[in-house]
C-alpha cells in the first residue's frame, strides 16, 4: 500500500521536517502534489516530479526532483517552492495563534498536473500542520501610550531578551515572524507604525519617539530581560530599525534586511531633530512586462552630495548591526545601502550577509519566494525580485544567522519545541 507521511506532522514552521513516499514500484514516476489554502481563500500548491528508488520509496532529501515546482535534492522543496494559483498574491499567515497552516499532501501515478487533470485520483494522501506560535507562547494585544502592537511572550518565568519586530510600506501589523521568535524564547513586540488600529493610515513622516516608546515600553515588562534589546525590520522597518539602533542606547542588536541607510520618502523626526527625506520621484516608475511596479529606480543615487543630508548618521551605533542583503532586490539597492552604512558604523560593529539570486521579501524559511504581489499602499502590484532557489537558501541560512546574532548579543534563550 502506497503511504505518504510527514515527520512530525505537527510543527513549527521554520523548522524542518521529512516527508516520505512509501509503498512504490521501484523506478516508478509520481508527483508529488503540497497545496494549501490560506485565510483569505488564496490556493498555493507545489507539484514535483520523482522516480522511487529501488526500494519503491521517495525521500525529497534523498532524491533529486526531476522536475516540475523545483528540480534538485532539497529535503523541504514541496514546501518552500508553492506557488499560487492566482498571480501575485503572498503566502503570509495573518492569524498566528488561532490556527496552523494545514497543508495538504497528495501522491499520483504519473506525471500528473492540476491543470490537466484536475479529476486524477491519488495513490496516497496525508496532511500536516505548520504552526507559527510554540506551545505555550502567549500573545497580548498592546495599546499603551501611544504603542501598538502584539506582544508575544514565551512560556514560564523569564525573564526574555526582548526584540522590537518591524515590517514596511505595507503597514499594519504582521505577525508571524515574532511568533516564530518568541517561539525561540524571545519576548518579541510585533509593532505597527502606521495604517493599523487608531495608528495615522498614512506614514507621513517617522516619528522616532514613538519607536523610543515602544523600546522603553517593552523594557518594562517584567518578563523582559534588559538593559538593551533587539530590534528586527524589512523594507521600511529595517529603515527604522537602523535610525532606532543610531540615536537609541537600548537598542543593542539590529537584524536590517533589504532597507536603506538613508532616509527615504518620509522625514524623520526626533525632538527637535529633522533629517530629510531623498525624495519619491514618481516619473521614474516603471512597470514590468506583467504589469507590475518596478520602483528600483525611483529614488536618486544616495552618493549625491545633495542628499547628505538625509544619511542615517550610524556612526553613532553603540551596538551591533547585521545586515542582510539579496542581491536581486528590485525595490532597493540593499547591496549598496549596507556598503554605504559599513563604510560609517563604527570598526567592528557591523556584518554584512550579502545572498546572490535574493529578492526583496527575505524571510523565515517558510514562506516560498515572492517575487510580485500587491501592497496596501499601491494601486499596482509591486516587483520584489529573487529566484526560488537562491532565495530559498538565503532564506535558510540568514534565519539561523539572525537567531544565533539575536542570542549572542543579547543573551541564551530557552527554546521550545513542537
Amino acid at each position: 500500500m502506497v503511504e505518504v507521511t510527514v515527520t512530525p506532522r505537527s510543527s513549527l514552521a521554520d523548522r524542518p521536517v521529512r516527508l516520505k513516499v512509501r509503498g512504490l514500484s521501484p523506478s516508478q514516476l509520481v508527483t508529488l502534489r503540497v497545496s494549501l489554502t490560506d485565510e483569505r481563500g488564496h490556493r498555493f500548491q507545489s507539484q514535483t516530479f520523482f522516480r522511487a528508488d529501488g526500494a519503491g520509496e521517495v525521500d525529497p532529501g534523498l532524491h533529486a526532483a526531476l522536475g516540475g515546482s523545483y528540480t534538485g535534492v532539497w529535503p523541504m522543496g514541496p514546501f518552500w517552492f508553492l506557488q499560487p494559483d492566482t498571480l501575485f498574491q503572498r503566502l503570509l499567515k495573518r492569524d498566528v495563534t488561532g490556527s496552523p497552516f494545514l497543508f495538504h499532501l497528495e501522491v499520483f501515478d504519473g506525471l500528473v498536473l492540476a491543470t490537466t487533470s484536475p479529476q486524477a485520483q491519488p495513490l496516497a494522501s496525508c496532511e500536516a500542520e505548520r504552526w507559527f506560535v510554540g506551545p505555550g507562547v502567549q500573545r497580548v494585544p498592546v495599546r499603551e501610550g501611544r504603542v501598538r502592537g502584539a506582544l508575544f511572550l514565551p512560556p514560564g518565568p523569564g525573564p526574555f531578551p526582548g526584540v522590537i519586530d518591524l515590517f514596511g510600506g505595507a503597514g499594519g501589523l504582521i505577525e508571524f515572524r515574532a511568533g516564530l521568535l518568541a517561539s525561540r524564547g524571545f519576548a518579541v513586540l510585533a509593532l505597527a507604525f502606521f495604517a493599523y488600529d487608531d495608528l495615522p493610515r498614512n506614514l507621513l513622516q517617522i516619528d522616532l519617539e514613538y519607536f523610543e516608546e515602544a523600546a522603553n515600553l517593552l523594557l518594562r515588562h517584567p518578563k523582559v530581560r534588559g538593559p538593551g534589546l533587539g530590534v528586527v525590520g524589512v523594507s521600511k522597518g529595517a529603515e527604522v530599525a537602523l535610525a532606532m539602533a543610531s540615536f537609541l542606547p537600548q537598542v543593542v542588536a539590529t537584524v536590517w534586511i533589504n532597507g536603506t541607510a538613508f532616509i527615504h520618502g518620509t522625514p524623520l523626526t526626533y525632538g527637535a531633530l529633522h533629517i530629510p527625506a531623498i525624495p519619491y520621484h514618481s516619473e521614474r516608475l516603471l512597470f514590468t512586462e506583467m504589469g507590475a511596479l518596478d520602483n528600483s529606480a525611483v529614488f536618486g543615487d544616495p552618493r549625491d552630495p545633495a542628499y547628505g543630508a538625509s544619511a542615517i548618521p550610524v556612526e553613532k551605533v553603540r551596538g551591533k548591526v547585521l545586515f542582510i542583503v539579496g542581491e536581486a532586490d528590485r525595490n532597493f539597492n540593499s547591496k549598496l545601502f549596507a556598503q554605504l552604512a559599513m563604510e560609517r558604523l563604527p570598526e567592528g560593529s557591523g556584518r554584512v550577509l550579502s545572498y546572490p539570486g535574493a529578492g526583496h521579501l527575505i524571510e523565515p524559511p517558510c514562506s516560498p519566494l515572492c517575487s510580485i504581489s500587491s501592497i496596501r499602499a499601491s494601486p499596482y502590484s509591486v516587483l520584489w525580485g529573487g529566484e526560488a532557489q537562491p532565495h530559498a537558501k538565503a532564506q535558510e541560512h540568514s534565519w539561523q544567522e539572525i537567531i544565533s546574532f539575536l542570542e549572542l548579543h543579547l543573551g541564551a534563550v530557552a527554546t521550545t519545541k513542537l
